[in-house]
């Protein structure tokens, strides 16, 4: 089994090698057989390539068995034409990574704003508003002129229907309710179709209760009343958004793992950013990039049936999860005292004790 490595941009270099050497701890301690291989991207790229996603990093990812991506500063690239490639972007539609997966769950000894979050985004991943992955050719906006913009939203059946198929799967592994969140009493074809499409999709699933709630209401009852939500089905921009809202509220954007799935591939992604302000200075968090790496394990043992892998990715979960209940073992954010490095280095060592 292989897996590729792009350490990204800005803290990517800092957190991806945490991720790894727990990764090469469980390989070696539990015999899982895995190969890592490393292929820059972002800037590193841009400078010896002349491109920040060259091609062989994709065609690299496509015969790997999961990637583990760290943070771009897509921001920052140059144009298009110039090598400005969107790692994440060319990624997701390069290996029809449709569905982004992304757990908000508060933790006992981390401060959060809510009390007893434990949800999944389960987001739609290749079109949308996204003008970067939403053409054949050309791109999802134009200029009419100097003073008028133009964006245009993609929505498809077939696209909305793996999503759906992606949530209600999930959500017979949990506590079986999906809610679908839209702006259909505004969009009312694009929404409308993507709301009529998983709707078709849960008739398939009589045990899973569905619901669904309007965006701007799902913001404010996030905050409410979080403890009603299981498993949320939506599209691109507004899982985008609700995400990065669910881990703030559940102790921070560092907390949030993320896998990107396919039917054959599988990426795990730290999405919070690549934070340049504070590169190299070892005060990053790596939960968010080591949490996404136990859940492309469980993802692909699932697909697999490895139970080395399963355990691997309960064993990791695990061991994060005691490390973070632990002032003495949390990095800063989280009123802590360990840098990225030395957090890394007592996960290492909890995995050493425990596996």
């Amino acid at each position: 089994m292989k897996f590729l490595v792009m350490p990204g941009d800005g803290i990517g270099p800092e957190i991806v090698p945490v991720a790894v050497s727990a990764l090469e701890t469980l390989n070696r301690k539990l015999g899982l057989g895995i190969s890592l291989e490393t292929v820059d991207i972002g800037f590193a790229s841009l400078e010896t390539s002349g491109n920040t996603f060259p091609d062989e990093a994709l065609e690299k990812a496509r015969d790997a068995d999961g990637t583990i991506m760290g943070p771009t500063d897509t921001l920052a690239y140059p144009p298009l034409a110039e090598g400005g490639r969107g790692p994440s972007a060319f990624m997701r539609t390069g290996l029809d990574l449709y569905a982004n997966i992304r757990p908000a769950k508060t933790r006992s000894g981390v401060p959060s704003a809510v009390e007893n979050m434990d949800l999944v985004f389960a987001r739609e991943n290749t079109e949308g508003f996204y003008a970067d992955r939403s053409m054949y050719l050309g791109n999802g906006e134009m200029m009419l002129t100097e003073d008028v913009a133009i964006s245009v939203r993609k929505i498809t059946r077939e696209a909305s229907r793996k999503i759906a198929e992606a949530a209600f799967k999930l959500a017979m592994q949990r506590r079986r309710k999906v809610t679908i969140v839209t702006k259909r009493n505004v969009l009312k074809m694009t929404d409308g179709l993507f709301h009529d499409t998983v709707c078709a999709v849960a008739q398939d699933y009589p045990e899973v209760e569905v619901d669904d709630v309007i965006i701007d209401a799902m913001s404010a009852l996030m905050v409410r009343t979080p403890d009603a939500f299981d498993v949320i089905c939506t599209s691109n921009m507004y899982g985008d958004i609700l995400s990065d809202l669910g881990n703030e509220l559940a102790g921070g954007l560092g907390l949030g793992g993320t896998i990107n799935a396919g039917d054959d591939h599988v990426m795990a992604q730290a999405v919070h950013g690549s934070a340049p302000d504070i590169a190299g200075q070892d005060i990053a968090n790596p939960t968010a990039m080591v949490l996404s790496l136990a859940m492309m394990l469980d993802w692909i043992a699932a697909r697999e049936q490895d139970n080395k892998l399963k355990e691997a990715g309960h064993r990791l979960g695990a061991a994060l999860d005691a490390q973070l209940s632990e002032p003495a073992t949390q990095t800063r954010d989280l009123g802590g005292a360990l840098g990225c490095k030395a957090f890394g280095e007592a996960l290492v060592k909890r995995l050493e004790d425990e596996v």
